[in-house]
């Protein structure tokens, strides 16, 4: 691609590098000039504009970002992702109904090393999305781009993008009670909603005491594909009352805690072949928390292990609590 200002007179079928007043009109950037703007810009006294004159081989931003997502997400459909069109290089990928996305991170990279001006960015790896949130963004930064890093690109990273979507329908919600504990309304509200933005639904919700005995009756009795709990006195040990509620239900219990702050508190395991999820006492807030990563990779039937919770260390880190004292805070001098 040449790039670069030339007389107007040699502008025909070129690309308007920057934004132009002429007169009243304004020529923008992108533009494929034609003899009618040569007009105009004559008219206004102008003798030169900055173009981009594609060159043999070269392949129009438009066209290269919608082979670019193509080859991205080859099967939207399959992918739940729906595809803008091209405008200004750059195509969207968009969900289609709400899951996480699953991404080929290693293709990706190497995607964005074969040209600087072929780009794309993503949500991270996991991310929970709802519809109509954007999963990812192809963008062409020049006005063209050699075809064959396109290919190249293209080649690298065929089917790299996609959303998976729930595998399981619905959910059930054991919660433990204690004299004086928190409210329980606040908190069955919070972990609905959590459940209804993954589009299942808390089919079942068993309020009992905070007794292992209790509980893991109610456990038994659950209706649900996933079953949840969310404990009025926090779960501080892998003995503790909910985990050993879950053995003496049947389960087992495959990791107690996570790296992941708010969300420390949370444990994994199964009852059968439904999954259990011990739910950190953050979970009452709809604020985001580790219990939120677990669910939602959980829902769409993506392997959790043990492994995978201590990876989500780094970024794992999602809010400062203000009432922990902070190294940076700004402290008062004392005089």
């Amino acid at each position: 691609m040449k790039f670069g200002a030339v007389p107007v007179d040699q502008t025909a079928g070129a690309i308007l590098a920057h934004s132009v007043q002429a007169g009243d009109t304004k020529l923008r950037k992108g533009l494929i000039l034609t003899p009618e703007h040569q007009d105009i810009l004559n008219l206004a006294g102008h003798e030169t504009v900055t173009v981009a004159r594609l060159e043999p081989g070269d392949c129009h931003e438009d066209e290269a970002a919608r082979m670019l997502a193509a080859a991205l997400t080859p099967d939207p459909a399959a992918a739940t992702l729906r595809v803008t069109q091209p405008f200004t290089g750059r195509v969207n990928l968009i969900a289609d109904a709400p899951g996480v996305a699953v991404l080929d991170i290693s293709a990706l990279e190497a995607f964005n090393q074969v040209n600087p001006m072929i780009t794309v960015a993503t949500v991270p790896q996991y991310q929970q999305m709802s519809a109509g949130g954007m999963v990812a963004t192809i963008k062409v930064i020049s006005y063209a781009v050699p075809e064959a890093d396109v290919l190249e690109a293209a080649h690298l990273a065929q089917d790299s993008i996609r959303l998976v979507g729930p595998v399981f329908k619905s959910a059930g919600l054991v919660v433990t009670d204690i004299p004086g504990g928190p409210p329980n309304e606040k908190g069955i509200a919070a972990i609905q909603s959590r459940v209804q933005s993954l589009g299942m639904d808390l089919c079942d919700v068993r309020i009992v005491p905070h007794q292992t005995d209790a509980l893991s009756t109610a456990l038994t009795q659950a209706k649900g594909d996933v079953v949840m709990i969310l404990t009025a006195s926090a779960t501080s040990d892998v003995l503790d009352v909910a985990p050993q509620a879950v053995r003496a239900a049947g389960g087992q219990v495959d990791r107690f805690g996570m790296p992941v702050d708010p969300g420390n508190l949370l444990f994994l395991g199964a009852l059968g072949d439904r999954p259990v999820i011990g739910l950190p006492g953050c979970a009452r807030s709809p604020a985001l928390n580790g219990a939120d990563w677990v669910l939602s990779r959980v829902a769409c039937g993506i392997e959790t292990t043990g492994a995978d919770i201590a990876g989500m260390g780094v970024g794992g880190l999602l809010k400062e609590i203000p009432t922990r004292p902070q190294p940076r805070a700004s402290r008062k001098k004392v005089t």
